[in-house]
């Protein structure tokens, strides 16, 4: 599993026992599809522990919490493995150190946003337990929801707001005060669109389709916030 910086799942995962942990993660390797495919709410423990090739109470043995805390677990995995692929690209195609030059600046944050919308179809199991949060969020436990927030969404928004400071920085955005809020503005005119419309990569769009939204969105920021 990837590190995940405060998330609880995490921080108690470091006390397991390294057999305990391997079983744990080969749980929710397998429970990982099932979730992905029924949601949250219709998958059943007897089906998750059918999808394990384990019986229920050996994955009571593991999973104390039972269907909640396996897809705490899982969810937050995978959280941490996106986290992991956008951090990596933001801080590649963005780098303070490395500002673009002005007449580059649209071709790379474009190149950002292809990279970023890229990284939901590589982690295809993963955007379709993002899915189903989305629709069941009501059934979700709160706990869960705020563990996934904390492995992935959060840290991922931290990066992009350090990218956007250091777009400013460098004297190419004028983020009004709030980094944050404009590299929320940038995944959401680059990279919203297509999410939607692709319903978490379940149903690519085509590339001149993913072209004309990506460009688009990214020209829309650049309307908004360049500098002067």
């Amino acid at each position: 599993m990837s590190a995940s910086d405060g998330t609880r799942t995490e921080d108690v995962q470091r006390d397991v026992p390294p057999r305990k942990l391997a079983k744990r993660i080969a749980l929710a390797k397998a429970a990982c599809p099932l979730f992905g495919r029924e949601g949250y709410a219709r998958a059943s423990v007897d089906a998750l522990a059918e999808a394990a090739g384990v019986s229920t109470r050996t994955l009571y043995n593991h999973f104390p919490g039972g269907k909640a805390e396996l897809f705490a677990t899982v969810v937050t995995w995978t959280s941490g493995e996106v986290r992991d692929a956008h951090t990596a690209k933001v801080r590649a195609l963005l780098d303070p150190a490395r500002p673009p030059h002005p007449d580059h600046l649209e071709r790379d944050l474009t190149a950002l946003a292809r990279a970023l919308v890229r990284t939901m179809f590589e982690h295809s199991d993963h955007f379709a337990l993002v899915r189903h949060i989305h629709a069941e969020v009501n059934h979700v436990p709160a706990e869960v929801l705020e563990a996934w927030k904390d492995a992935g969404p959060r840290p991922v928004a931290r990066a992009l707001a350090e990218a956007m400071e250091g777009l400013a920085a460098a004297g190419l955005i004028d983020v009004h005060g709030d980094a944050e809020l404009a590299g929320t503005h940038f995944t959401a005119l680059s990279a919203q669109q297509i999410v939607q419309e692709s319903h978490y990569g379940l149903l690519p769009l085509s590339e001149e389709e993913t072209d004309r939204l990506l460009t688009g969105g990214v020209s829309a920021f650049l309307r908004a916030y360049r500098a002067g």
